[in-house]
């Protein structure tokens, strides 16, 4: 069983960059793919970014394309998500997800959650 912890939310100014990690514990960690989500409020979770289990593949929604970046270091066990340019809309809890799946972008597909850590982008 894998345990997640997300960190390094925050306020930031629009067109600004934040940098969110999670740390996981438990199991194998190169066995999992990796994802993030966010859910703001009043709003369904939605799938942001996802990374395969080797690294060597990545998803992104339409919306962060070209301004998110989802990295993995394995040996460290972490699953950084920087995030440039970032608009008001962007605004929500953000969720670290395991997944046994080689690679996976549906939220039905994780089975593994961190606890969440707000992100306020002011305009």
């Amino acid at each position: 069983q894998v345990q997640l912890v997300d960190f390094g939310g925050g306020l930031v100014q629009a067109g600004g960059s934040l940098r969110v990690s999670c740390a996981a514990s438990g199991g194998t960690f190169r066995n999992y793919a990796m994802g993030w989500f966010r859910q703001a409020p009043g709003k369904e979770r939605e799938f942001v970014a996802g990374i395969s289990r080797s690294g060597g593949s990545t998803y992104y929604a339409d919306s962060v394309k070209g301004r998110f970046t989802i990295s993995r270091d394995n040996a460290k066990r972490t699953v950084p998500l920087q995030m440039n340019s970032l608009k008001p809309e962007d605004t929500a809890v953000y969720y670290c997800a395991a997944s046994r799946a080689y690679i996976a972008v549906l939220t039905s597909e994780y089975d593994y959650w961190g606890q969440g850590t707000q992100v306020t982008v002011s305009s």
